[in-house]
């Protein structure tokens, strides 16, 4: 599936490639900061980069593109935050996800470290209007935990990649191909 070299680096893979088809129950603080801690950040990513490499490649796929096969070699933890149908509206069940996402975000060993907020979505629709998509719940998901968890919004960025990067490629249209994914990418300058 996804190969990384990271201890921990990406907990909700480990669930699939061990023959789990649904996310946990209820993701705690302690898994999301093991998943987002790792060794200190080496590869520099430029989110206006990969920003520009999704919108210039809408419906061709970006994970061979220079700036988003940077990110296979970050600290990223995929969570399984649920929207109300084809809406920004996060579902109230996965406040209690974004909680521990934000406990685990300000947790002393990840308080000083920056973070994308990759929203993706499956193939369903139009690749363009999957990639707007994506991006608005990405923010949503940025406005709750500065908003409602107080945050500090330099530290998260909103991107959002559409049906560009599946977890299944062979599945588009599967639900574990509608995901968030946070990627540390270093401390704060």
């Amino acid at each position: 599936m996804l190969k990384t070299g990271l201890r921990g680096a990406i907990a909700g893979l480990a669930l699939l490639a061990a023959g789990v088809s649904a996310w946990p129950a209820q993701v705690t603080e302690q898994q999301i900061i093991v998943g987002l801690q790792g060794p200190a950040v080496t590869v520099v990513v430029d989110p206006q980069a990969l920003i520009a490499e999704v919108n210039a490649n809408v419906g061709k796929g970006v994970a061979n593109q220079p700036a988003w096969s940077q990110l296979s070699k970050l600290t990223q933890f995929i969570v399984d935050i649920e929207f109300e149908f084809n809406s920004t509206a996060i579902v109230p069940s996965s406040y209690v996800t974004l909680g521990a996402i934000a406990d685990a975000l300000h947790h002393p060993l990840l308080a000083r470290h920056k973070f994308l907020v990759v929203g993706h979505t499956d193939s369903k629709g139009a690749a363009d209007y999957n990639l707007k998509l994506s991006l608005e719940r990405s923010q949503a998901i940025v406005a709750a935990l500065t908003t409602t968890f107080a945050v500090s919004p330099k530290r998260l960025v909103a991107v959002g990649v559409g049906e560009e990067l599946p977890l299944d490629p062979a599945n588009p249209e599967g639900a574990v191909n509608r995901r968030v994914q946070l990627v540390n990418i270093g401390e704060l300058r």
